[in-house]
């Protein structure tokens, strides 16, 4: 039986993928990065550890103890904790933060994959275990999108598309083809709540792929807290890319949206 080591950050996403890889044989040695992990990801390993994201040498001291050769990356980890000092990183974890050209999203995660080949742990795609969750194109709601929202999401698909080139975010918040609010380091419930702020309801939410994924980590993601932050917001349509991005706990997030008068379309 192979092992696989999840390194978990928050939300149902590394949940759902350590039930997939139980359910296909693996040995899963789950890593909690985040206080705010879901523990339910314990259910579904032979083993669960606490390690937080900034320790990377206790990190990879785990995964070579525990025989680990190959990770997966998933859950939401915001690039913001680096900048606020919610997390004190060890001498090794500053010494690959220093080393970097940049603190962009891509540049981050690379240097950690590097890290963790390093040691002879590989780092495979984060959609391997649940492509199911990716919506194929198409309205996923009861409502569709009116004429002027379909012009919004056509103009804030191709804003966001723009807005991952340049490695910065993957949502956008637009209203009558005007940009409400581009996501940076606060990431998508922040960028949304700003948005819908500045956009006094109406506004659509348009979340796509980096136009060069990297599908080890960071593939968009949505989920129940992206519909209650487009609800406080007054938002009224969330625009996915097809097949491209995952949608946990579809059945829920469709009923919610449904019952606010929301359209949700992957396109």
């Amino acid at each position: 039986m192979e092992k696989l080591g999840i390194l978990a950050g928050a939300g149902k996403l590394p949940v759902e993928c350590a039930k997939a890889a139980k359910e296909l044989g693996y040995e899963v040695y789950a890593v909690a990065l985040l206080k705010e992990t879901d523990t339910a990801i314990s259910e579904f390993s032979v083993d669960y550890k606490q390690i937080s994201v900034a320790q990377l040498e206790a990190i990879l001291n785990y995964l070579t103890e525990n025989q680990i050769h190959l990770v997966t990356m998933i859950g939401k980890v915001t690039k913001e904790l680096l900048f606020n000092n919610a997390v004190i990183p060890d001498i090794k974890m500053l010494q690959l933060i220093m080393s970097l050209p940049n603190r962009n999203d891509d540049t981050i995660m690379l240097a950690f994959v590097s890290e963790l080949e390093k040691a002879g742990i590989r780092t495979f795609d984060q959609t391997a275990l649940i492509k199911k969750l990716m919506p194929s194109r198409g309205t996923i709601t009861k409502r569709e999108p009116t004429e002027a929202e379909i012009k919004d999401i056509e103009f804030g698909m191709k804003v966001a598309k723009e807005l991952g080139r340049l490695d910065i975010g993957q949502t956008v918040v637009v209203k009558n083809c005007a940009v409400m609010a581009l996501e940076a380091i606060e990431g998508t419930d922040a960028c949304i709540l700003r948005g819908g702020k500045l956009a006094g309801g109406g506004a659509v939410v348009a979340k796509v792929a980096k136009p060069k994924q990297d599908n080890r980590f960071d593939v968009p993601t949505v989920g129940l807290k992206t519909l209650e932050s487009m609800i406080e917001a007054g938002a009224t349509v969330l625009a996915i890319e097809a097949d491209n991005t995952l949608l946990v706990e579809r059945e829920k997030v469709a009923a919610l949206a449904d019952d606010k008068g929301i359209a949700i379309v992957a396109c």
